[in-house]
C-alpha cells in the first residue's frame, strides 16, 4: 500500500512538468499543421480559406525543393565526414603525452563554445573575404588570383564553416572513448608485434565505434536544422546554390510572407528529422548492444 501511495504522489508531483511539457510542444505543432491546412499569406490578411493538402503540393513541386533536399543531404554527409575523420585523428594526437597538453586540448574545444552567427561571421569576413580576408592574402602572395567561396563553392563553404563547429563535440567524444581504453590491451598487442596501424585498426577503432555512432546520431539531429551559417554568410544562394530544407522554409514563410506554404514545409520537416532520428537510435541501440 505504502509503495502504491508512493507512487500515485510521485505521479501527481510530476504532473504539472508533464502537462507543461507536453503543452509546450503540442500547441505549436497543431497550430503548425492548423496553418499548413490554410492558405495564409501576410499580404493578404483576414482571408484564410481551408485549402486541404494544397499547400503540400505546392511545398513539394517547389522548383527549390529538390535542390534543398539535395543540399540537406550533402551538408550533414559532408560535415559527418569532416567531423568523424578529424575527429579520431584530433583524438589520437590529443592522447598523446605532448608539453601543454592541457592548453592544447581547451584551444581544439573552444570552437564549440562560439556562437554559430559569430563563427559564421568570422568566417565570413576575417577568412572567406575575396578582398581582405586571410585567404585572399594568401592566394595574391603566392601570385594567385583570390578565390571567392561565398560565390564560387558556397555550399563548400558552409560546410568548412559547420564542420569547425562541430569538430571539438566529436573530438571530445572520441577522445574519451579512447582514454578508456585498457592500457594492457595495447601492451600485449605491442609484445605480440602489431605496428601502429594494426594497432589502431583493430583495437583502437573497434573501441571507439560506440563513440562514433553517438556522433553521428547527435551531429545529424542538429545538422538537420542548419540556419544561422547560411543566412549570414550566402542567404541561400547564389540562386538554391546553399539552401538547404530549413532555409526554404524560412524563406517561404518570411521572406514570401506564405505562412501556410511555410508552415506544410515545416510539418515535413518534422516527419523527416523523425524518421531519421528513429533510424539511427535503432542503429545505436544495435551498436550498443554488441
Amino acid at each position: 500500500m505504502s509503495t502504491q501511495h508512493s507512487r500515485a504522489a510521485a505521479r501527481l508531483m510530476i504532473s504539472p512538468a508533464v502537462l507543461l511539457l507536453l503543452g509546450w510542444m503540442l500547441i505549436p505543432l497543431g497550430l503548425t499543421i492548423y496553418f499548413s491546412l490554410l492558405r495564409y499569406n501576410l499580404l493578404i490578411p483576414g482571408d484564410n480559406p481551408f485549402v486541404g493538402w494544397e499547400n503540400y503540393e505546392f511545398f513539394f513541386t517547389d522548383p527549390a525543393f529538390n535542390d534543398a533536399i539535395v543540399n540537406t543531404i550533402l551538408l550533414v554527409g559532408g560535415v559527418l565526414v569532416i567531423t568523424v575523420i578529424g575527429g579520431i585523428l584530433l583524438a589520437l594526437l590529443l592522447d598523446q603525452p605532448i608539453w601543454g597538453q592541457g592548453i592544447v586540448r581547451i584551444l581544439v574545444i573552444a570552437p564549440f563554445f562560439v556562437m554559430p552567427t559569430v563563427s559564421a561571421l568570422v568566417w565570413k569576413n576575417m577568412f572567406m573575404n575575396p578582398v581582405n580576408g586571410l585567404f585572399a592574402h594568401l592566394a595574391k602572395g603566392m601570385g594567385l588570383e583570390p578565390f571567392d567561396f561565398l560565390a564560387q563553392a558556397p555550399l563548400a563553404s558552409i560546410i568548412l564553416i559547420v564542420s569547425w563547429q562541430w569538430l571539438p563535440f566529436a573530438t571530445l567524444i572520441l577522445l574519451t572513448a579512447l582514454q578508456s581504453l585498457d592500457s594492457e590491451q595495447l601492451e600485449a598487442s605491442e609484445m605480440d608485434g602489431a605496428g601502429p596501424i594494426n594497432k589502431f585498426v583493430f583495437i583502437m577503432l573497434p573501441h571507439m565505434a560506440r563513440a562514433i555512432t553517438v556522433v553521428i546520431l547527435i551531429q545529424t539531429i542538429f545538422l538537420l536544422s542548419i540556419f544561422a551559417e547560411i543566412l549570414v554568410t550566402t542567404a541561400g544562394g547564389p540562386g538554391t546554390a546553399s539552401t538547404n530544407l530549413t532555409y526554404l522554409i524560412y524563406a517561404q514563410s518570411l521572406l514570401q510572407f506564405d505562412v501556410g506554404l511555410g508552415s506544410a514545409g515545416g510539418v515535413f520537416a518534422i516527419i523527416l528529422a523523425n524518421i531519421v532520428a528513429i533510424f539511427l537510435m535503432r542503429m545505436i541501440g544495435k551498436n550498443l548492444d554488441l
